[in-house]
C-alpha cells in the first residue's frame, strides 16, 4: 500500500526547496528582524550543493537565537564566488572562509589523508581547526533553529566548563575504531557541537592513524564521538535539541515547535527541513 503522507511530504519538501533556491537572491536581501547580540562564535562547514540549506540555517539562527560575534561558513572549496557573495549578504556577521585558508598547520597526516579521500574527512579537518576562544558552536547546514534556541544565550554565558553535544538517535559509528562495546554508549552526533574549550583529539586520532583500511562515511562521526567523551562532554536535552526520525513516514513534522531549540534534519527527514524555513 502506498504511503500517501510520506510521498506527499517528500514532494512538498522538494517543491519548497526549489522555490527557495530560485528566490535566494531576493531572500538574502530581506532584513532579519533581530537586534539581540549573542556572545558566541558560530562555524559551519558546507558546499555549493547545500547553499539553500546554509542560507536558511543562518537566517533561522539569527532570527531565533540572535546575532553571533561571527557566523563563519567554511567552504569545502566548491562554493562559487557568487555564492560566497550571496552568503555574506545574509547578514554582516557572516563570513566565508575557504577550507585551505582555515586549516591548522599542525593537523596530523592521517587527517589530511582522510580529507583527500572523503568529504567528511574535510569536515573533520575543519572541526579540528575551529579556534575556541569562549563559547563556540559548530552546526551543520541542515539544522534549523527555533524560538527555544534562545536557550543558547544562557549556555553561552554559563561558567560550566564542559562542552555539549547533540545526542544521536542511533549508533552510527565506524566500529573499526571502536575497541570496546562500552565505547558505543551515549552516541554523539557530529552535526552540532557547543565547544567551551579546545579538544584533545589525540585519543581518537591515534586510532585513525592505526586504521589499516580507508576511512569511510561514519569515521568522522566516530572520531567526534570518541573525542567528545574523552573530553568529558555532556549531552544536550534531546527534547529541546532534536535529532530523531520517528516521523519519517508521516506527513507532518512532529518535532517542530516554538519550544525546541533546533532540529537536525538528517537525510531520512531532510525534506521536512523545508516545512519550517520561513523567510
Amino acid at each position: 500500500m502506498v504511503n500517501i503522507g510520506y510521498h506527499t511530504a517528500k514532494i512538498h519538501g522538494r517543491f519548497n526547496r526549489s522555490l527557495y533556491k530560485v528566490a535566494l537572491s531576493q531572500i538574502v536581501s530581506i532584513p532579519i528582524k533581530q537586534t539581540r547580540q549573542v556572545p558566541v562564535s558560530v562555524y559551519a562547514f558546507s558546499c555549493e550543493r547545500d547553499l539553500p540549506e546554509q542560507v536558511a540555517s543562518i537566517r533561522s539562527f539569527i532570527r531565533h537565537v540572535g546575532i553571533p560575534d561571527t557566523f563563519a561558513v567554511v567552504s569545502d572549496g566548491s562554493y562559487t564566488e557568487s555564492s560566497c557573495k550571496l552568503l555574506r549578504r545574509v547578514h554582516p556577521c557572516v563570513k566565508v572562509i575557504p577550507l585551505q585558508n582555515f586549516l591548522r598547520k599542525d593537523l596530523p597526516q592521517c587527517v589530511h589523508d582522510y580529507a583527500q579521500l572523503h568529504p567528511l574527512g574535510k569536515k573533520l579537518s575543519a572541526l579540528m581547526s575551529i579556534p575556541v576562544n569562549g563559547a563556540t558552536i559548530y552546526t551543520d547546514s541542515d539544522i534549523l533553529f527555533f524560538p527555544g534556541g534562545i536557550d543558547l544565550i544562557d549556555l553561552s554565558k554559563s561558567d560550566d566548563k564542559y562542552s555539549l553535544y547533540l545526542p544521536d538517535c542511533s549508533i552510527s559509528l565506524d566500529e573499526r575504531i571502536i575497541y570496546d562495546d562500552s565505547e558505543k554508549s551515549n552516541p554523539v552526533n557530529g552535526g552540532f557541537i557547543f565547544f567551551r574549550h579546545e579538544f584533545d583529539w589525540s585519543f581518537a586520532i591515534e586510532r585513525l592513524a592505526n586504521l589499516q583500511e580507508a576511512p569511510t562515511y561514519f569515521t568522522e562521526q566516530t572520531i567526534v564521538h570518541l573525542t567528545m567523551h574523552h573530553n568529558h562532554g555532556k549531552p544536550l536535552c534531546s527534547k529541546k535539541y532534536v535529532l530523531n526520525v520517528e516521523d519519517q513516514f508521516i506527513y507532518p513534522d512532529k518535532s517542530a515547535s516554538k519550544k525546541i531549540a533546533l532540529r537536525h534534519y538528517v537525510s531520512d527527514i531532510r525534506h521536512k527541513f523545508w516545512f519550517n524555513t520561513g523567510i
